[in-house]
């Protein structure tokens, strides 16, 4: 069996899985693709076979905290589905999620383009092609058990576990500056984990510059009315049913979350 065949195999496997919102066991070796490129090539593929309307993308990886948890070195990212996405407060129920995890992001959607072209991009110019950022919630989710994870590029192939999408409070003044913004996330009425802005490469916006440069690599860019989730500022956190999960960001931008059986 060719590389080729190999990647278009592993494609339609994590496709069906998506489908059938189940999990892979026991990924077979030759079939994790050899370099990250091949990985999100095959994500590619993936949403090719789906033939889902895409949100847009997701970028992990944009803290140390995350990256050490991770063991990697560099943000990591895939597509993101529409239909997964919702607004707060929201109810999802934890029997239809695979090993669920609470990331508290700013979701940033874009109002033009960012095309391919052969000049890089500046952050002057991110800016200028931002919409609107909402305060999110990512619940991450893997068609990989957490006891049986492939090498990194296996969950780079499945769009890096994207998950479910719960759009919170727009930030209105997001121009002035997010970095000193803090996040906290609370479950039940607790304070779990708090962060900032500054926690996601200095600047939550900072990683939509990262994926616009990645895309203007693979020759395919943004494009306008995509939100990207910029990444966690709160870590990862594990939810079980019957919880009640808030994030508040800054003073007034809040997302909400029940977690049902």
């Amino acid at each position: 069996m060719t590389s080729v065949e190999k990647m278009e195999m592993l494609a339609v496997m994590l496709a069906d899985a998506r489908r059938e919102n189940r999990q892979i066991a026991g990924l077979p070796g030759e079939l994790v693709p050899a370099t990250s490129d091949d990985a999100y090539r095959v994500n590619a593929r993936v949403v090719a076979h789906l033939g889902w309307e895409p949100l847009g993308w997701k970028i992990a990886g944009t803290t140390d905290q995350v990256r050490t948890r991770l063991g990697i070195d560099t943000p990591i990212y895939g597509r993101t589905f529409r239909r997964f996405a919702t607004a707060s407060p929201a109810t999802l129920q934890v029997r239809e999620l695979l090993s669920p995890l609470i990331e508290c992001e700013f979701f940033v959607t874009l109002a033009s383009d960012l095309p391919v072209r052969n000049d890089p991009w500046t952050m002057a110019e991110i800016i200028d092609a931002v919409g609107q950022v909402h305060a999110g919630i990512e619940v991450a989710e893997c068609r990989f058990p957490n006891r049986q994870l492939p090498p990194l590029p296996g969950i780079l192939a499945d769009g890096s576990a994207s998950g479910r999408y719960v759009f919170g409070t727009a930030i209105r003044n997001w121009r002035g500056g997010l970095s000193d913004m803090t996040v906290a996330l609370r479950i039940d009425g607790e304070p779990v984990c708090e962060g900032r802005g500054a926690d996601v490469m200095g600047n939550p916006l900072r990683p939509l510059l990262w994926l616009a440069e990645e895309r203007r690599r693979f020759g395919d860019g943004l494009q306008a009315g995509e939100t990207i989730s910029t990444g966690s500022t709160t870590g990862m956190v594990p939810v079980r049913s019957g919880r009640q999960v808030v994030a508040r960001f800054g003073d007034d931008a809040v997302v909400e979350i029940t977690f049902e059986h």
